[in-house]
C-alpha cells in the first residue's frame, strides 16, 4: 500500500497523473498504460475513499467523456484546497447552534402548487434563520416526498404548522400582536431594500400563479415588492422568499449590534 501521507497532495498527486493521460491519450499504447498505473494508484489510497473510489472508473476501454468525467472533479477539489484568502464552509451546523441564531420571523404561504418550492421554502427559510414557517392551504407538508427531497433536511430544523386558510393564520399572528408583512407586487408596495423591518413579524408569500389575495393584502401591516428590471414582473416564490429573508435578517442583525 502506497497512500500518500497529506490528502492535499494525495488530490494533487491524483490530477498530475489524470492529466498525465490526457495528454497521451491519442496514443493507445501510452494511454493503457498509464490508465493501468494510475488505477493501481489510485487504489493504494485507501485512506482517501473519494480517490480510491476513482480507480473503478478507470476502465481500460472508457471513453474520453467518462474519463473528462472524472478528471474534473479531481481538477475542482484541488482548485478548492487551494483556496487561501477564503475559508469554504461545506459543513453545516449543529441544530442547537442554528436554533440559537434564528430570528423572530415566521415565513406563512399559502396554497403553493409545487412540493418541490415548498421544500425549497423550508430550505430557505432554515439558511436565514426563520423562527418557522406555516402552511396554508393545499401547500404539501414535509411528510411529502417531493418536500423532503428538495428540503435536504431543512425540515427537521424549522418549526411547522398547517393551517386550512390563510385567513385563520393572519388571524392568530394579530392576536399574538406579530406584525403581518406580505410581499406581492403592489404598485405601492414599499421597496424591500429601503423597508424598515418591525421584530416580532410575519412574512406572507402567495401562490405560484395568484399570488395574495386582495382581502389578505388588505389585512396586511405592510406590503413589499421586490424591484424587477426585466420583462417579467415577478420571481418564484422560493427565489423572492431568499430576497426577503435576507434584507430581514440583515435588519435583524442590525438591530442586535
Amino acid at each position: 500500500m502506497k497512500t500518500v501521507g497529506s490528502e492535499a497532495r494525495a488530490w494533487q498527486l491524483a490530477l498530475e497523473r489524470l492529466q498525465t493521460i490526457e495528454v497521451v491519450w491519442a496514443d493507445p499504447a501510452a494511454r493503457q498504460r498509464e490508465l493501468l498505473a494510475c488505477s493501481h494508484w489510485l487504489a493504494d489510497q485507501t485512506a482517501y475513499p473519494r480517490l480510491a473510489r476513482l480507480s473503478t472508473l478507470l476502465k481500460p476501454d472508457l471513453s474520453l467523456e467518462t474519463f473528462i468525467s472524472v478528471l474534473v472533479p479531481v481538477e475542482r477539489e484541488v482548485a478548492r484546497r487551494r483556496v487561501t484568502d477564503v475559508q469554504i464552509l461545506a459543513r453545516d451546523r449543529a441544530p442547537p447552534a442554528a436554533a440559537a441564531a434564528a430570528m423572530p420571523l415566521t415565513v406563512v404561504v399559502d396554497s403553493l402548487r409545487s412540493a418541490f418550492n415548498s421544500g425549497g421554502l423550508f430550505r430557505t427559510a432554515d439558511c436565514f434563520g426563520a423562527a418557522a414557517v406555516w402552511l396554508c392551504g393545499y401547500t404539501a407538508t414535509p411528510d411529502h416526498p417531493h418536500v423532503a427531497e428538495a428540503a435536504l433536511g431543512a425540515a427537521r430544523h424549522v418549526p411547522w404548522r398547517h393551517w386550512t386558510r390563510l385567513a385563520e393564520a393572519v388571524a392568530e399572528l394579530r392576536c399574538a400582536s406579530v406584525a403581518v408583512i406580505a410581499l406581492e407586487t403592489v404598485a405601492d408596495a414599499q421597496p424591500i431594500e429601503s423597508y424598515t423591518w418591525p421584530f416580532p413579524c410575519a412574512l406572507l408569500l402567495g401562490s405560484e400563479r395568484f399570488g395574495l389575495g386582495p382581502d389578505i393584502i388588505h389585512q396586511a401591516d405592510d406590503v413589499v415588492r421586490i424591484p424587477v428590471y426585466g420583462a417579467k414582473n415577478s420571481l418564484n416564490v422560493v427565489s423572492a422568499a431568499a430576497i426577503a429573508l435576507h434584507a430581514a435578517r440583515t435588519a435583524w442583525e442590525r438591530a442586535r449590534a
